[in-house]
């Protein structure tokens, strides 16, 4: 069985469809979105497509492709669709697969379920991404809490923007969790400074739960 990995948000816009584009081409594996919301202009997985350098065969298609940027539920709804989250399933794959969800953990799919449900559900090991910026530190021991309380694996923390050390440092000591790397803004954001900026910044070893125990 080959892995699956979910890289989830503390919120939205912390950037973790960069560090899942960074991440798929380190593994060379596929990349699924389950939900898109938002069709305008460059949706997640074209992102990641352009990012990574894989073939389109490696970007699996999303289960839902919705029209509004808007929480999943809503946009459903706007589309007149029905998201039946208990069909939601992470499709097999023969290399390791990176599973990017919409948004935070606690975005409604629908009126009943939360993310993070299905997350539980799944019960697959999660990477948990948060921004740098003020703010972070809230944010991110909230999402630590609610996943651990939900019995759902962190594989670790992987912080994107400026170094911001006491902000990682107190999230990892606080939330026990590891501090897997930190991916920097890059300017220009292209498959190759990416590619590069990821293999100095992390380990393929602690990405995958391979190194040294503890936070």
């Amino acid at each position: 069985m080959s892995v699956k990995i979910v890289v989830a948000g503390t919120d939205t816009d912390v950037g973790k469809t960069v560090f899942a584009a960074a991440l798929v081409r380190a593994l060379d594996g596929f990349y699924w979105k389950p939900i898109q919301a938002g069709l305008d202009g460059e949706t997640d997985s074209e992102i990641v497509r352009r990012l990574s350098g894989l073939g389109e065969d490696r970007i699996l298609p999303e289960a839902h492709r919705l029209k509004t940027a808007a929480s999943p539920h809503f946009a459903a709804e706007c589309d007149a669709i029905t998201i039946d989250a208990a069909r939601l399933t992470p499709p097999s794959t023969a290399r390791p697969l990176i599973i990017e969800p919409a948004g935070g953990l606690a975005v409604p799919l629908t009126r009943q379920v939360l993310q993070i449900d299905l997350l539980a559900r799944w019960k697959l090991p999660v990477i948990l991404c948060a921004s740098t910026r003020l703010g972070t530190i809230n944010h991110s021991l909230l999402s630590i809490e609610a996943l651990k309380r939900r019995a759902i694996p962190i594989l670790g923390m992987a912080f994107t923007g400026p170094e911001n050390k006491e902000s990682q440092r107190v999230i990892c000591d606080l939330g026990g969790v590891k501090h897997l790397g930190r991916l920097p803004h890059l300017n220009p954001l292209t498959p190759k400074t990416l590619n590069d900026t990821f293999a100095a910044s992390f380990r393929v070893a602690d990405i995958l739960g391979l190194g040294d125990s503890g936070p």
